[in-house]
């Protein structure tokens, strides 16, 4: 699957060119730089500089370097090489890349060297002169990366890792035909996300109705429950009158029972108070 893009019209924000430094120890390469290097060959254009390059003699750097070179050839490690295809700059491009590793040397100050004021480290045995190409490779390293090969920086990782990250990208989507149409793949999955925003829709239709249908189950539910709550109430209502009312007429029964019984008891007490009054005539 391959897609022109109009690189140009667009802020490219990859990384063109990764600067390795390496501590200038005059043996090896440690384990974890071959490693880490092993790891971005892919990903970006590696460049191996030697950092701190006035702390090693020159005869050892010059091994130095042959050794670093020799190591990263046996361990696979694709570093960025000058290309040598263009007539116009393919001399200059072979002799630096027999200076890789750069060897550089760095520095924050200026010191005054006759009447001129540069950039270097000063030391009590001399001064080291950071964009003089006798001391390091200061120079030699702008020149490959800023006025030469450029260019060639940005099309290595367009064509080279940018492409592999794509192919890797659409691997892991599942697209291996190199002759996938891409528009209708688009299509498909424009319509295969319509598709599932309808089934979408269609499952919130019946959830919203089977919501309002036990809604209205509760409602009818609590209404039954209310009616059959106020029915009882009645009935209680009911029963406590008719109890009162049965108690009324116990207690009227009672009062007439006692006024009776009061009645004859005087009816009786007059009578023997009579029968008394005779006898004694």
């Amino acid at each position: 699957m391959k897609i022109k893009r109009a690189i140009h019209s667009f802020h490219d924000t990859r990384i063109h060119a990764c600067l390795y430094f390496i501590a200038p120890t005059g043996h090896s390469l440690k384990a974890i730089d071959l490693v880490c290097m092993k790891k971005l060959d892919s990903k970006v254009n590696i460049i191996p500089i030697i950092a701190k390059a006035d702390c090693i003699a020159k005869n050892e750097l010059h091994k130095f370097k042959i050794k670093i070179m020799s190591e990263l050839v046996s361990n696979g490690v694709q570093i960025y090489q000058f290309p040598t295809d263009d007539e116009t700059v393919a001399d200059v491009n072979s002799t630096m890349n027999g200076h890789i590793p750069f060897a550089v040397v760095g520095s924050n100050e200026f010191v005054k060297v006759g009447s001129k004021n540069i950039r270097g480290r000063e030391y009590p045995w001399g001064t080291v002169q950071v964009e003089n190409e006798a001391h390091c490779d200061f120079v030699k390293l702008r020149e490959m990366l800023i006025r030469t090969n450029m260019e060639d920086l940005r099309e290595q990782t367009h064509t080279r890792h940018y492409e592999l990250y794509r192919r890797c990208r659409l691997a892991e989507m599942g697209f291996e035909d190199s002759d996938v149409n891409i528009t209708e793949i688009v299509e498909q999955n424009r319509a295969d996300l319509d598709e599932l925003q309808h089934q979408e829709d269609e499952m919130r239709q019946k959830f919203v109705h089977r919501v309002k249908d036990k809604e209205a189950e509760l409602k009818e539910a609590e209404k039954q429950l209310h009616a059959k709550f106020d029915n009882l109430k009645k009935q209680h209502a009911d029963e406590k009158k008719a109890l009162e009312e049965k108690k009324k007429l116990l207690e009227e029964d009672a009062n007439t029972f006692g006024r009776r019984k009061q009645m004859i008891e005087q009816t009786n007490s007059t009578s023997g108070s009579s029968l008394g009054g005779k006898k004694k005539k």
